[in-house]
């Protein structure tokens, strides 16, 4: 039984957070980003929860530091 090939989270924004080191497109890692193609589906599942949850924290500060204001 074949899998599904699991399609690149880019969406062709590509610029890197200095602070988190995070893709602000796809919340991805430069690690991450340049392994991609080589990584197990398993593997790339992984990066996309985690790259999932990076883009709620980021949300949710940039929402603290509006109220902040």
């Amino acid at each position: 039984m074949n899998e599904e090939p699991i399609e690149s989270p880019c969406n062709d924004v590509c610029k890197l957070d200095e602070q988190t080191g995070w893709c602000l497109g796809c919340y991805r890692t430069l690690a991450e980003i340049g392994s991609w193609s080589s990584l197990a589906a398993a593997d790339k599942r992984a990066v996309i929860e985690r790259s999932a949850k990076r883009r709620e924290a980021a949300a949710e500060l940039r929402a603290e530091r509006r109220a902040a204001r």
